[in-house]
């Protein structure tokens, strides 16, 4: 099961504030803006939908009160701070939550098994919170391999207002990186998927991409699987945080 050390890696302070500032400074320098989408069932545009992804081969609609297919954590939370509890995660009429609270304690879970390549989508929504608190939308290598075996952040939030998400891919066995952030505004339910292809990697939000690599130098050597991880930084942790799933899905190349 992913530990704090496992399931995420800390990010550079200084390097996230300057590309959210590179935003504020010249708009779309580090990826495009994006606007609300309304639709009835929160998300109504999907990555599936637009490029003809087929029927999932995985799918969680969280409609039973325990997460089946998952492995909830149960230890130290992200690099020691507060701790990750099973607590911390609960399901009612179809919606997943993950809470973290003033105290420091926060969770995730993880599906008990990838593939090698393949499409992901999730429809995510985050409540403001403490900056402290990331909620985190990530494949992992089954292997548990990192960093060597990479990891894939299609949804990152560092943002406490939730107006801007990241997304990484890390590669190499000393943790390097490349990705951008988008400015949109994540505490409305939005669809954000990966596809992740020999020839490419791809973010997209609401159907739409974001963000693109063709460095397949960086891609991950190994089979991944999805992680839903509302992860704590270290820091002033009393306003809390949640991160809300509607619905998971997993798609074959």
């Amino acid at each position: 099961m992913p530990n704090s050390e496992e399931c995420r890696k800390a990010l550079s302070r200084g390097l996230v504030a300057a590309l959210l500032a590179c935003i504020a400074a010249v708009q779309g320098c580090a990826g495009p803006a994006m606007t609300a989408q309304a639709e009835p069932d929160g998300c109504g545009l999907t990555a599936a939908a637009s490029n003809g992804w087929g029927p999932p081969n995985m799918t969680s609609d969280f409609s039973d009160s325990t997460p089946s297919g998952w492995n909830v954590y149960s230890g130290p939370g992200h690099n020691g701070n507060g701790r990750r509890t099973p607590a911390a995660v609960s399901t009612s009429g179809g919606i997943l939550t993950i809470s973290a609270d003033g105290a420091g304690n926060s969770g995730g879970m993880g599906w008990q098994s990838g593939q090698l390549h393949g499409r992901w989508e999730v429809c995510a929504r985050s409540t403001a919170g403490a900056a402290t608190y990331h909620p985190v939308l990530l494949l992992w290598p089954d292997a548990e391999d990192f960093p060597v075996g990479g990891e894939i952040d299609f949804m990152e939030i560092t943002d406490p207002a939730r107006q801007f998400v990241e997304g990484w891919l890390h590669y190499g066995p000393d943790d390097r990186r490349e990705g951008s952030v988008v400015a949109i505004d994540a505490t409305q339910w939005h669809s954000w998927a990966v596809e992740w292809t020999p020839e490419a990697i791809v973010y997209f939000v609401d159907g739409r991409p974001w963000w693109r690599t063709t460095n397949t130098a960086h891609f991950p050597p190994r089979p991944m699987h999805l992680c839903i991880q509302l992860d704590n930084f270290g820091g002033d942790s009393s306003q809390g945080g949640q991160l809300m799933v509607d619905w998971a899905r997993q798609y074959p190349a």
